[in-house]
Formats: C-alpha cells, structure tokens, sequence
C-alpha cells in the first residue's frame, strides 16, 4: 500500500470515514458505538499487519477510548496516554484516518502521540509513566486559569510500576485538584461475581447523589458533641474497609485519590455511565479499568507479548511474514553470551526492566531463574538494585534499551561509578532503532555516559565482536557499558568460548595511504565498503580503524594515526554533541595533534530524529556507505 493510498484499506468502514474530530463520537448511538468499535478493531490489525506496531495494547482500549470520546470534550478537556503503545484509535478518530496506513513510516504519523502532529494530542509521550505528573501540571494551571476543564491520564501496560507514576499520584492527592487517572489494568483476573459487585459498588459509590450524602452524613456526625469527629472517622473506616475487601482501591484511597473499580473496560455501557459521573466529581480520582490486550483479535489475545510490539503479520492467521536471512539479531547473541558466561560463573545476575523478550534476557530467564530479575518499568531502582548486588561480589548485567537508560543516568553516576561497583550496563538499540522515531533512537548514550569517571565502554562491529565485549565487561572489575544496535549481525563467525579484549585498544582493519576512517560499532563494516569502493573505482588508499572503545579511547593508536594521515573522517551512530567524534577531537586537540588537519564529522546532527526504517534514516544523515564514500571522495578531491 502506497502512501499516497488514503483508503488505509478501509473503504468499507462506514462509521471511520466519516469521522474527523472526536465531537463527531458524542453524536453516535449505543449501536452505531458498538459498529465503530469493531470497524476500528479491523482498521489497526489490517494496517498494523502491513507495517508492523503496537497493536495488542491499542486493541484492549477500543471501548475506553471511545467512552472517553463520549464522555469528554477533547477541544477543552485534556487527555493523556502514557506511553502511547494504547493511541491508535485516538489517532484515527482525531483526523487521521486517512493517513494512519502511513504510521510509523518516514513521512507519515507516528506510533505516539506528538503534540506537533495534531491538537488532540495533548501531550506527546513514548518512554512510560509520565501521565500521571503531566496531567497534574495540565490540572493545576487550569485551576490558576479559573477553568474547570477536565485532566485525564490513561495509565496502563506496566507502566503503573514505575516510581514517576507514584511520585504523580502523591503530589495529586496532596494537592487534591481535580483530575482523572485511569487505570487500565490488562493484566489482573477478576472473577463474574466480583467483577460484576465491584462495578455495582463503584457506579453507587461515584454517583453525586451518594457523594453528597457521604459529606452530608459525615457533616452530621461530626456535630455530636465530644465524639463527632471520632464517629466520622469510624465511618470513614467502615466505608474504606467495605470498598478494600472486594477491590484492591485502599492503596489509592490513602493517597487520597477516589477509588472506583474495577470497571469492564469492554462494556461501553458501562463505562460511559462511571465516566459520565466521574465529571461531575471534585479532587483526584481513579478508575480502575480491566481491559484484555488484543481483544477481538484471537491471536494478540492469546499472545499479548508478542502482539505488543509485533513486525507485519499475516491478519487472516496472525503469523508472521517470512522474510529472507536467519541472522542471529545482536539482541540474540548477548543472551547467549551471557548464559554461555553464566554456566561458569554463579556470580552473573541478569537484570532487566520490563523487558525480557526485547532484551534478550528471556533466555537467561528460562535457564537461571534464579539469577534473574524484572524490576518492571524501573530503570532506576534497576541501576541501584544492581549496584547492591555488585557489593557482596555479584556481577549483575543491567540489559536495558539505550534510549530507556536516559532515565537512570544519576544512578550511573552515583551509585555504580561514583563507587566503582562491577556493574554491567548492556545497551540494545544503540544508535537509529527505526518506526519507533524520536522517543526510541538511542543516540545519546555515548554522549551522556562517556564523561563518567570509572566506566569503561565499548561498542562492537559485529555479533562476534559483541560477544568478546560481553566477556570482556563481565570480567572487568569496575563498571562497564556496551552498545549494541537494533537488527541481525553480518554473519560473523562466533568464537566458542568468547575471548576479552585489552581494555582501550582498537584495531586497524585496513590501511592506507591518502586518509582514513575512524569509527566505532554498527558504523565500522559500511566504512570498509566505503574505502573499498573508493579504491575500485579511484585507486585511492583509505585506512579504516575501529576503535571499539567509546572510553577509555584507544590514544596511542588514534594518535599514530592523526600522525600518519591528514585526511582524518570521524563517523559515529550517536550525537555528535559530546559523542564518539568529540572524543576524538578532544583528545587531537589535548595532544596538539589538530594542526595541518583536514577532519570532518558525520553522526547525528543537533536535532531529534523522525520514524523511518534504519536505512532510510542512515542514508538521509549520511552515516551509510554511500554518505561515508561521499564525504570521503569530497575530503580527497575527488569527483
């Protein structure tokens, strides 16, 4: 499918194609809800089952999203979705209908909400848990601006186990403003009966008739003299312990947040009803929701994990699309690394948040459950969970996406390096990662960890090189970090028992005579086809060195080097604000060791990166063969 195809594949929705703003949903009847939520159901899973996306988490919230459409005007009210997997529908009932078989490709939408890209999306989001506290701000200056409209956060999918959502919900409970937080909760099982007695309990308990009598009656009792405000507080015990024997709200209520649920988050119905209610409430309050990702789609419902993030797929079936290689993926071989590393060595602890399968730690899991541990969405306690276990001699392996690590950054410092503890920082997607865009490109780890004293941190050319590095940062004793990209290696032949590599020394993979190269990780083998290609096709020499190390820097070699070539053309897939490239020149410079240079830098410009495959994305940046050849043939005069 085209993008300039604006069917999306589904002329035959009726309700969808007519559909541009959310007002539009508020005017619908109870069946034509029900049509349009099946229409939208078959929407993301055909055009999800092309381009690949989230699509189990967005599935689950088909009638919460559309209930919330019903229930909240969406020109004045505010809603926020954390993390954003749960959108698609908001994105197609927002005016995007006609461009949403574009997502996630470059040039089209996003698989997450952007505030640059519609007005209803209120608050743009990717890394989880931040709902909560923005919705809070958006509370507050309405409060200031003497407004009443309504903030919402939609929080769920793991999300509510990190500390930023409790941090939110202290500081709203505290603060008492009005505001919403709902809970979709798809992972826990409630039986008919309490299910069905809790939202009976929840639509009682909510309705304004019963709020007032709740604050008339504990008016009244605090009148009777000398024990008044006692027979309030039993009452209010009474009431809290009704409430926490058949829901788990206690723990919200002594936040000071309002506790109703849990609600079938598939019974439209019923939603509406508790929403509708919920408005007309004053202070925080919470909706529990119970929700089943990829529900209506048999099989994300029967393998939500998998669903969740998934590559294009067959929609009649489910499975997935062959494509041509059987690579390992870098992801892959860490996981066998470390479990091949860890039949010797009682000591390795995996640790990760969230995020097994995407790790690679999933194996180590099944293999040494005992050593394993998912923190959930908790990079930061991870980091210092990690750093404890490195204390009484442990060598923990914190595996953890790149752009995810941003969030535990004075962790790293303070706890880990500041110490010098044996903890092991293990990078996956480091550099362009792809459809995911902006909020998953992980190219700032070089940048933000490099300056810290005590680690050091490598990033390999290949599979074979990644698992040499995992040995190497297991067996040093100090803490170590190593980056490693989104995709399948080349092919690299891997070693049987994984040898170490002396710590700040690279290699010079090819030589040369009128420039050279140096780069570091995924960037290493197109800089060889760059030189290769030059050679054939101009006769010239260009050396190609991989450096391996971000830090410590392989000095004496790079300094050779600068002392050999005055062609010097510095490539990285990281920022080149305080990256890989600024390292090199610092140290040109520290040396005296710049002047009589010609030295150019290619890596990620001052700016946020867009969503598109690696290759496009690498090619519009130059960092690819064809980018490096070119500044390469421009540095040596050549047409």
């Amino acid at each position: 499918m085209s993008k300039n195809d604006t069917s999306c594949g589904c002329g035959k929705y009726e309700l969808l194609q007519k559909i541009n703003n959310p007002a539009q949903v508020q005017e619908l009847s109870d069946e034509e809800l029900t049509q349009l939520a099946e229409e939208l159901r078959q929407c993301i899973i055909n055009t999800v089952s092309v381009g690949g996306g989230h699509l189990a988490p967005s599935l689950g919230v088909i009638e919460l999203t559309l209930a919330l459409f019903k229930c909240f005007n969406l020109d004045y009210d505010r809603l926020v979705w954390d993390v954003g997997h749960q959108a698609y529908a908001h994105k197609i009932l927002t005016g995007r209908y006609k461009e949403f078989h574009t997502l996630r490709q470059k040039d089209g939408i996003s698989g997450f909400p952007r505030m640059a890209e519609n007005k209803y999306d209120h608050f743009g989001v990717g890394h989880s848990s931040t709902s909560i506290s923005a919705a809070l701000g958006m509370a507050v200056a309405s409060d200031l601006e003497g407004d009443n409209r309504n903030c919402v956060a939609v929080i769920g999918d793991g999300s509510m186990t990190a500390g930023q959502a409790f941090e939110g919900l202290n500081q709203a409970g505290g603060m008492k403003r009005k505001m919403v937080v709902i809970l979709n909760d798809n992972e826990m099982s409630i039986s008919t009966n309490v299910g069905a007695l809790s939202a009976f309990l929840s639509r009682k308990l909510s309705h304004p008739v019963m709020n007032r009598f709740k604050k008339d009656f504990e008016s009244i009792l605090k009148q009777v003299p000398k024990i008044g405000d006692d027979l309030a507080m039993y009452a209010k015990r009474g009431e809290d312990s009704f409430k926490s024997f058949f829901t788990p709200g206690m723990l919200f209520e002594s936040l000071d947040f309002t506790y109703l649920g849990p609600i079938d988050g598939h019974n439209l119905n019923e939603l509406v009803d508790v929403l509708e209610q919920v408005k007309k409430m004053d202070g925080p309050v919470l909706v529990h929701v119970l929700t089943k990702k990829g529900k209506g789609y048999a099989p994300a419902e029967d393998n939500p994990t998998y669903f969740h993030g998934v590559g294009s797929f067959e929609p009649e079936t489910g499975r997935a699309k062959k494509f041509k290689g059987g690579l390992p993926s870098y992801t892959e071989v860490f996981g066998k690394t470390l479990c091949k590393l860890a039949e010797k060595d009682d000591k390795i602890v995996a640790i990760t948040a969230a995020m097994p399968e995407g790790t690679g730690t999933d194996t180590f899991r099944e293999q040494f459950p005992d050593r394993f541990v998912d923190v959930g969405i908790c990079e930061q306690h991870a980091v210092t969970f990690a750093a404890g276990l490195a204390t009484l001699g442990y060598k923990p392996a914190v595996a953890v996406y790149s752009t995810f690590m941003q969030r535990s950054y004075d962790q790293v410092v303070h706890d880990v390096c500041l110490q010098n503890l044996n903890v092991n920082f293990f990078l996956d997607r480091g550099g362009l990662v792809g459809a995911d865009g902006a909020t998953h490109h992980g190219v700032f780890d070089m940048s933000f960890m490099r300056h810290i004293p005590n680690l050091i941190f490598m990033a390999p050319k290949d599979e074979a090189e990644l698992s040499r590095m995992v040995r190497t940062a297991i067996d040093f004793d100090g803490p170590a970090a190593v980056r490693y990209p989104r995709g399948v290696g080349i092919g690299a032949i891997l070693e049987e028992t994984p040898s170490t590599l002396e710590i700040g020394e690279g290699e010079l993979l090819r030589d040369g005579f009128d420039g050279v190269i140096i780069t570091v990780g995924s960037r290493v083998w197109p800089a060889v086809e760059a030189v290769e290609e030059i050679d054939e096709e101009h006769g010239k020499a260009v050396a190609v060195f991989n450096a391996r190390f971000i830090k410590p820097l392989p000095e004496k070699e790079i300094l050779e080097l600068a002392g050999r070539f005055k062609k010097i053309l510095i490539v990285e897939e990281n920022a080149k604000a305080g990256g890989f490239s600024s390292a090199v020149v610092e140290l040109l410079v520290d040396n005296n060791a710049i002047d009589g240079h010609e030295i150019k830098r290619l890596g990620i410009p001052d700016e946020f990166i867009e969503h598109g495959t690696q290759l496009e994305l690498r090619n519009e940046l130059g960092i690819d063969t064809t980018g490096m050849k070119d500044a390469m043939k421009e540095m040596l005069g050549l047409e």
